[in-house]
């Protein structure tokens, strides 16, 4: 058999035995070291529907308060046991296949497998420290998995049946239409973003018509200039050459005479001609001269080209270098009047123009994004609608399983009505969703958490719940004294109905009802005990004798008769 080695600080490590592939989401096990009132204490719960019984003060709330801390759920901050430097809990948790918590882990950046290991730590000082499988990890994804893992519910459960903004979730969950939700966000999102598209060309189109005759006038002005790139350099550098031509023409000019026939290449020539005429007779003692003088004259050649071309390039009309500063001062004007370098005339020029194409599309702009908003907002209330009706259907289906659900729970005479008008419209669509209750015949409907008694709303609850899960829970139900309230034989039934909900699910009660706790498959009471002046909370799992004693004392209070007895075995036997 394979097994898993699962470890701890508080107790080091051990090897578990592996279990084959989950069926559903269940919590294994529970590990808990120096909180509150509790020293060790290890529970490994069961599949079904798991019952924790104790009296009043027991520590059967402390149990809550530390699944919730290693959760990463918020609640109380003094958790560490008094005289204890730090306190730890670890919860395990078996995963079927394709559980929503694998999702949460890969983005977290977490191994996944069929167990999850969640461990967490509470320092004397405040600190927290939290791992996923043996890897820290944040409070936020302790939240995170905890929302996939475990639904908690009591007599004052304000996420779910009191608080109304939760109410459409719960229809929508029990109508299971996930595809019609899916169009309806997605043509939401297409809608609003069409709608800003649309605000922001007007915007743009707006702000464009206020500077209509700026844009025409400089568009205007540059297009009349058409300022070059490299430009404004370009003319510095050939006005500066002609303001200074006159100074060195005459000079270039004597020295270009100078390098000519008249000057250093015709003497050099007679000097080439004498020698050659003097080489036959000098025994070849003037070749090399006469070697250098050939190449001399041809660098010679190369030296009056270079001349002469800079006295071609200082040739100019006097004209050129008017029209030239004209051109460079009407450029460098400009530049100031906008307010940038000469050199960003021309990028200038394209941004002024672009926005002047713009202003004059804008018109088309507008026309076409108001049409594709349009075709968006059309898109969106088709689909909307789409879903109203889908909910409207799914309110009534809920209806009438509620009131199936109810009589069992001797509420066969109060009303469930899920209300769905219309709202604002949004991401999740046009509805409001509502829930009310008329708990006797005629009295006016309203509000849950104003009609109904507390275990009135316990018992509306279980029965919401018996219907939203419909024998396919994905997470750990915990019911925290749903059944407060109540007694005889609408315990029983609730019992009942809870039992049912355990079948294929796990569920976890905390109930101070006999007849709940007699129905249930597993069995732990909580009690309290004090060493050396100190106080600590246990949990014992009771075999089927001692359920027989802890139901008797449900029953009949500190002193349990064999009158109890025998009644606690009826309520084990069925």
């Amino acid at each position: 058999m394979l097994s898993i080695v699962r470890c701890s600080k508080a107790n080091g490590c051990k090897r578990v035995a592996a279990r084959g592939p989950a069926k559903y989401v269940m919590l294994r096990g529970l590990d808990i070291r120096d909180m509150l009132i509790i020293d060790r204490l290890e529970l490994e719960f069961q599949p079904g529907l798991n019952v924790l019984t104790g009296e009043t003060g027991a520590g059967k709330s402390i149990l809550l308060d530390s699944l919730g801390f290693v959760l990463g759920w918020r609640g109380r901050a003094d958790l560490v046991r008094q005289g204890a430097d730090q306190g730890e809990v670890s919860a395990w948790f078996d995963l079927p296949a394709g559980h929503a918590a694998y999702a949460v882990l890969e983005d977290a950046g977490f191994n996944t497998g069929e167990e999850l290991l969640l461990r967490r730590v509470n320092f004397k000082d405040g600190r927290k420290t939290a791992y996923v499988n043996d890897r820290r990890a944040s409070g936020e994804v302790l939240r995170a998995l905890s929302e996939t893992l475990i639904e908690l519910h009591g007599q004052h459960d304000d996420k779910g049946l009191l608080n109304v903004r939760g109410h459409r979730a719960l229809l929508d969950a029990f109508g299971s239409y996930p595809s019609k939700r899916a169009s309806v966000r997605s043509a939401w999102r297409a809608s609003v973003a069409a709608d800003k598209a649309l605000a922001s060309a007007r915007l743009s189109a707006s702000a464009l018509a206020e500077e209509e005759d700026f844009l025409r006038h400089a568009v205007a002005e540059l297009d009349a200039l058409d300022p070059q790139n490299g430009e404004d350099a370009e003319l510095d550098a050939r006005r500066r050459l002609m303001q200074s031509a006159e100074r060195i023409r005459e000079d270039i000019k004597r020295a270009f005479e100078a390098l000519g026939p008249n000057g250093a290449e015709g003497m050099m020539g007679d000097a080439t001609r004498w020698l050659e005429g003097a080489a036959d007779k000098a025994e070849g003692g003037l070749d090399a001269p006469l070697s250098a003088l050939s190449r001399a004259l041809v660098e010679l050649g190369e030296a009056q080209s270079g001349v002469d071309t800079v006295l071609e390039s200082l040739a100019f009309d006097p004209r050129e270098l008017e029209e030239t500063e004209e051109r460079l001062f009407a450029m460098r004007a400009l530049a100031r009047k906008h307010g940038i370098a000469q050199d960003g005339l021309p990028v200038l020029a394209i941004e002024l123009r672009g926005k002047l194409d713009a202003f004059e599309n804008s018109g088309a702009d507008v026309e076409r994004l108001e049409k594709e908003a349009y075709q968006a907002r059309q898109t969106f209330d088709a689909s909307a609608a789409a879903l109203s009706v889908a909910r409207r259907e799914a309110a009534v289906r809920l209806d009438a399983a509620m009131a199936k659900e109810l009589a069992p729970l001797k509420m066969e005479r109060a009303l469930f009505h899920t209300d769905v008008t219309f709202a604002e419209s949004g991401p999740e669509g046009v509805d409001a969703v509502a829930f009310t209750v008329a708990t006797n015949p005629g009295a006016p409907a309203g509000p849950l958490n104003k009609i109904a008694s507390g275990g009135e709303l316990s018992r509306f609850l279980l029965a919401l719940k018996v219907c939203l899960t419909g024998g396919a829970a994905t997470q750990t139900l915990i019911f925290d004294e749903i059944d407060r309230g109540v007694g005889g034989a609408t315990a029983d039934a609730v019992g009942r109905r809870l039992a049912s909900l355990a079948d294929g699910a796990q569920v976890l009660v905390v109930t101070h009802s006999p007849q709940v706790a007699a129905l249930g498959a597993h069995h732990w009471r909580v009690s309290k005990r004090v060493e050396d002046d100190m106080t600590f909370s246990q949990v014992d799992p009771l075999a089927p004798a001692d359920r027989v004693d802890e139901i008797a004392r449900m029953l009949a209070g500190d002193t349990i008769t064999d009158a109890a007895r025998a009644a606690a075995m009826a309520l084990l036997a069925g």
